[in-house]
């Protein structure tokens, strides 16, 4: 099992707020920003998260910055 979610090669922590009753989480490994994403169900999070990193490979290729994604070490 896996403790974080994955996508085009970028890795995102999930948590869970009890004081909110959602989920939440960071893109991990960037050196630029931070990018959050939440959601009130695994399925809303890992759809936020898709988007999150969506909208961050938008607004790197429209400002003409790389678009690899971060090494990771073996979590």
């Amino acid at each position: 099992m896996k403790n974080y979610l994955e996508y085009k090669g970028f890795r995102g922590t999930v948590e869970y707020s009890q004081e909110d009753s959602c989920l939440f989480g960071e893109v991990q490994g960037l050196s630029d920003g931070t990018v959050l994403y939440e959601g009130q169900s695994v399925k809303n999070l890992e759809e936020d998260f898709r988007g999150a990193v969506e909208d961050y490979l938008y607004l790197r290729a429209k400002n003409g910055e790389s678009l690899d994604p971060p090494a990771y070490e073996v979590w």
